[in-house]
């Protein structure tokens, strides 16, 4: 199967940011201050991040990473921080105002469509929220992954591994096996090691022992 278009994965995230903002809503400000499985971050900090990617161009990401001197975590942090509201609901609106937005930081669109669907699940899985992105979705997602490594070590994470998916298309690689849910793979090879506990397979533990989260 061929990737989608740039039109059609534009199309998938803002679907994903506007269900995602829809499982916010009702979130009281204890729940916007629990950890999330990215880092260090809390909830709300994954959403400001969320909105920073959204607002960003090449231009201006390129003047940030600069003004940086290349360090990537006070890239983030900074823009982060830019987005934050005073309050959560603030956060929440800002998030809401970006998410019809087709602006990245590079033309590689489907890493945007990742950052949407794993940052959703760094919330959403600590907090219990059940809501999933469709498998036709993290296909996209996990086929990119798989290929290269770039906003996330994707790539280098599932190297000699043979990934399959039970609920789709997707398969990669060659080497030990493991098996599991699109997204639970996906999430594995962004580095979310609590996911590889929905996995199976001889290559669990040589994937698990791989995952750092960015």
């Amino acid at each position: 199967m061929e990737p989608s278009s740039a039109k059609t994965l534009w199309a998938m995230i803002h679907a994903e940011r506007a269900r995602l903002a829809e499982d916010l809503a009702d979130l009281d400000d204890a729940r916007w201050a629990e950890q999330s499985l990215c880092g260090q971050w809390v909830v709300e900090d994954v959403v400001a991040h969320l909105t920073a990617v959204a607002s960003i161009g090449r231009l201006r990401w390129l003047r940030s990473v600069l003004g940086a001197r290349f360090d990537f975590d006070l890239h983030n942090q900074r823009r982060l921080e830019e987005h934050r509201g005073a309050t959560p609901a603030e956060t929440l609106q800002r998030f809401r105002a970006v998410v019809g937005n087709s602006t990245g930081p590079s033309k590689h669109t489907a890493a945007w469509l990742g950052e949407v669907v794993v940052h959703a699940q760094d919330i959403r899985r600590p907090l219990g929220l059940p809501r999933t992105p469709s498998v036709g979705v993290v296909t996209e997602v996990a086929r990119f992954f798989a290929g290269r490594d770039f906003a996330v070590p994707s790539r280098s994470t599932a190297e000699g591994l043979h990934l399959v998916a039970t609920d789709g298309p997707f398969e990669s690689g060659s080497g030990l096996r493991v098996t599991g849910t699109t997204l639970a793979l996906t999430m594995a090879m962004a580095g979310r090691k609590a996911c590889c506990d929905d996995l199976a397979g001889a290559g669990v533990a040589t994937l698990r022992s791989r995952c750092v989260p960015s």
